[in-house]
């Protein structure tokens, strides 16, 4: 490009643009219940509800049973197909004047408690109730101070867009019939241990990245010079690759920002905001995935960068950066296009895994004491936004956008998702990039030290990081099982396992005023006094 700096900043300016959004594990299935747990004797469980418009099988619709009626059978050939009808009045407060036998009567949320829905809507001899709840997600319905029920018919809600799919199919005087079952799910789905492998596997990328293009060849040059000389020359390397500086003023300012804007989306969320969104992961993802691309065929091809061309705006760049451009912008353009097909996790993944890398290369932590004060702020930040913010909110706002409620059908760009394989519920699950690049910064700047301390792989600081960066994100999936799919804030595990190791390491080395003060005169005195 003509203007390399220009270039850098603005996919570090991307990158932490989506820094700022839901930093966040979860899974994004039927369930993410949400509301209070009453004191009946079931089991919530997801429900697969199979259904047939005029005899056509569509696409099953989540569900969540209630904790009490009767227990769904856990597969579909034990379960009976029943037509649908809607009751009315539509909230079934009130005795049904269509016919209920025999069906599974269709409600709406409001107007009186859920156990007088589900009394009203069997003494009318529905075989089943399925109630539409008033918004995104499922409810959990409970059953009160009510002690003595005799409520003997299944009891589920659905989403608010279930609903609207079911009401669509049946206003158009066509037969919908449905099946209920609940379908047990599998203590681990190996789509969890991909997507620990592709976060684990960018961290370490990213913080092996100058060895892997072969830029080391640029420190053996610089080692055959005098130590002055070696300085200058590592001083202008470093300012070419235009690295952005992590401070301490920054960790105060991400709090703020984060926040702001997080509120934005939580308030003002929807499909046009959305899609400001997707054009910017977009635009970050074809500089993330130029750059490593570029980056790793001149590290093999020395010659690939002499043939130049001029082009207007761009000005003068490499045929190689031009055609490796073009295809980029080609990629994004087409996940973009297919963003809702069952394969576009893929190309989104690629997109944001070629940023992630970018920027963990333009973005640097100087030392530890700026690592604690924005890892710190960090962590603060995901715990109040996932579990404090329902006390003043009434709902998780980090939760709910990162859902993507009211955001028309779109889903936000900003995670990493892998489809749940051997789940039967489908849905995926996802990690937001906020929860590799906070704790991948601190990781790269453990390999940088260790390499500049020539450090070996034991007494250094990286292979300890990288592993405690794997467990942390273990014990994210381990709380996101125990909790049953309720999102996690990963950095309350991941700021602990990677940080907590550091200190606690360069405490018991003796290493830790040096860590603290890393890169400063006064650390780079003490460094030298005990060389």
């Amino acid at each position: 490009m003509a203007d390399p700096s220009a270039y850098q900043l603005s996919i570090v300016l991307v990158g932490i643009f989506f820094l700022v959004l839901p930093s966040i594990t979860a899974a994004d299935d039927a369930s993410a219940p949400t509301g209070e747990i009453a004191n009946c004797t079931n089991d919530f469980r997801l429900v697969k509800i199979n259904r047939w418009v005029d005899g056509v099988e569509k696409e099953p619709i989540g569900g969540l049973t209630a904790d009490f009626g009767a227990i769904l059978p856990a597969l579909a050939k034990q379960g009976n197909r029943l037509p649908a009808t809607f009751s009315a009045p539509l909230d079934s407060c009130s005795l049904s004047t269509t016919k209920l036998s025999g069906s599974i009567a269709i409600a709406v949320r409001g107007e009186c408690i859920f156990t007088a829905k589900a009394q009203i809507a069997q003494a009318g001899g529905a075989a089943a109730l399925v109630m539409i709840n008033d918004d995104e997600g499922l409810l959990q319905m409970g059953c009160g101070n009510e002690t003595n029920l005799n409520i003997t018919i299944p009891v589920i809600t659905i989403s608010k867009s279930g609903g609207e799919e079911l009401k669509k199919s049946m206003d158009g005087g066509a037969k919908v019939e449905l099946l209920l079952y609940a379908p047990n799910r599998p203590i681990l789905d190996y789509s969890v241990i991909f997507l620990w492998m592709m976060a684990v596997g960018t961290v370490v990328t990213a913080s092996l990245w100058s060895e892997i293009t072969g830029s080391e060849n640029s420190d053996e040059r610089y080692n055959e010079l005098s130590p002055k000389e070696s300085d200058a020359a590592a001083a202008k390397q470093e300012e070419d690759k235009e690295i952005l500086h992590i401070n301490t003023k920054s960790a105060v300012v991400f709090v703020i920002t984060a926040s702001t804007f997080l509120l934005l989306l939580y308030f003002f969320m929807s499909s046009w905001f959305v899609w400001v969104l997707i054009v910017l992961f977009c635009i970050g993802g074809i500089e993330g995935m130029h750059n490593c691309i570029v980056s790793l065929v001149m590290s093999k091809c020395k010659g690939c960068q002499k043939k130049t061309v001029n082009l207007p705006l761009l000005g003068e760049m490499t045929i190689l950066s031009l055609v490796v451009l073009i295809c980029c912008l080609v990629f994004a353009v087409v996940w973009a296009a297919n963003r809702k097909a069952s394969y576009s996790w893929i190309g989104q993944d690629v997109l944001g895994i070629c940023m992630m890398l970018t920027v963990l290369q333009l973005a640097q932590l100087p030392n530890i004491k700026v690592a604690t004060v924005l890892l710190c702020c960090a962590f603060l930040y995901d715990i109040f936004w996932v579990f404090l913010s329902p006390y003043i909110f009434h709902d998780s706002v980090m939760i709910a956008v990162a859902r993507g409620d009211k955001s028309g059908g779109e889903s936000i760009p900003m995670l990493l998702r892998v489809p749940r394989i051997a789940d039967p519920y489908e849905g995926y699950n996802m990690i937001g990039f906020g929860d590799i690049l906070f704790p991948g910064l601190l990781v790269s700047f453990s390999f940088r030290f260790d390499k500049a301390n020539k450090k070996r792989i034991l007494n250094g600081y990286f292979l300890f990081l990288t592993i405690g960066y794997g467990l942390g994100l273990a014990f994210t999936y381990l709380g996101l099982y125990l909790m049953d799919g309720h999102g996690q804030p990963a950095l309350l595990y991941l700021v602990p396992c990677t940080l907590g190791t550091c200190v606690v390491l360069g405490w018991i080395r003796g290493e830790l005023k040096q860590l603290w003060s890393y890169g400063t005169s006064s650390a780079d005195a003490t460094a030298s006094g005990e060389a």
